[in-house]
C-alpha cells in the first residue's frame, strides 16, 4: 500500500477530529506529503528518505514550522502502521530536531495600543478588538459568539462553540478547541460599555444573532476581515507591524492578572 492511499484512510478513520483539525491535516498530507512521497509503499520509506524529503521542502521554500507540522503527520500516521497495523516494523521519522517549529516570540501589545487598534478599525470592529483581548479569545471563539453568550451588564461571556473555516464549506459551527475550552470568562468593566453600545448598534435582538458579523450581516471571515479593516495598515500604524489577530489573545494572557475584573 502506498502512503498517499495508507495516509488518506488513516485521516478519514481518526476518531474525534475536529473539523478544522481534518482540514489542517488533509491540506498538509495533499500539499507536502503527497507530491515527493505519496506514491512510496509504506514498507519502502526510510529515514534518509524521510530526511530528503523535509530537506527538500525547506529548500522550496516552505517555513520551518510547516515542515515541522508536515513531519509530525507523517510520524502519526507511520506510528499507527507501526503499533496498530503492523504494516512496519519501525517509524522512519527519526530525524532529530524534525518536528520542532522554533517560533518566534510573538508581540505583546500595550493597553494603549489596544485601544489605537480599537479605534482604527471603526466603530463596528472596537468592540471584537476590545473583548478578543481583554477576554483573551480565540477567532474562531470570538466570532461564533451568539447575543446569548454575552452578558454586557454583569461583565460575562461564554464560551460554547468556535467558527472553523473548511475549504469547499465555509464557516462552520463546532465545539471549542479543547474541553477546557467551553468555559464562561469575566469581562473587565471598563469595556462593558463598548459592548453594550455594540450590542444595540450591531447586533439583532434575537437570542441567536451573531454578535460580530461583517456590513452585510453575514458571519466573519478571516481572510475577508483582513481586508475589510485593512489589518496590515492598521497594525503598522500602532506600531505592531506584522501583529497577528491570534496576537491579541496572547496580549490578553500576558496581561490578565491585571485586567480580569477591573478597570483596565
Amino acid at each position: 500500500m502506498t502512503l498517499t492511499d495508507y495516509g488518506t484512510r488513516w485521516i478519514a478513520q481518526r476518531p474525534n477530529l475536529r473539523p478544522s483539525t481534518i482540514g489542517l491535516y488533509t491540506s498538509l498530507f495533499n500539499r507536502h506529503i503527497v507530491p515527493p512521497i505519496g506514491g512510496v509503499p509504506i514498507g519502502r520509506l526510510t529515514t534518509p528518505m524521510v530526511r530528503e524529503w523535509r530537506a527538500t521542502l525547506l529548500d522550496k521554500g516552505v517555513s520551518v514550522g510547516t515542515a515541522a507540522k508536515a513531519y509530525r503527520l507523517l510520524r502519526a500516521i507511520l506510528m499507527t502502521a507501526v503499533k496498530e497495523d503492523e504494516m512496519i516494523r519501525v517509524n522512519p521519522c527519526r530525524v532529530p530536531g524534525a518536528d520542532q517549529e522554533n517560533a518566534p516570540e510573538r508581540p505583546v501589545l500595550t493597553i494603549l495600543q489596544v485601544y489605537a487598534l480599537a479605534e482604527k478599525l471603526g466603530e463596528r470592529y472596537r468592540a471584537l478588538i476590545l473583548l478578543t483581548t481583554f477576554a483573551s479569545l480565540r477567532w474562531g471563539e470570538v466570532t461564533a459568539l451568539h447575543r446569548r453568550d454575552l452578558d454586557a451588564e454583569n461583565g460575562t461571556v461564554r464560551i460554547r462553540h468556535a467558527l472553523v473555516e473548511i475549504r469547499g464549506q465555509g464557516p462552520t459551527l463546532g465545539p471549542p478547541k479543547s474541553r477546557a475550552g467551553a468555559r464562561t470568562i469575566a469581562v473587565p468593566t471598563a469595556i462593558l460599555p463598548d459592548l453594550r453600545a455594540h450590542l444595540k448598534d450591531y447586533v439583532p435582538d434575537q437570542p441567536d444573532a451573531f454578535v460580530f458579523t461583517g456590513p452585510k450581516g453575514a458571519v466573519l471571515r478571516r481572510g475577508n476581515f483582513r481586508t475589510l479593516v485593512k489589518w496590515a495598515g492598521a497594525v503598522t500604524a500602532i506600531g505592531a507591524p506584522g501583529l497577528h489577530f491570534h496576537d491579541l489573545r496572547h496580549t490578553g494572557l500576558d496581561r490578565s492578572r491585571g485586567w480580569r475584573g477591573s478597570a483596565v
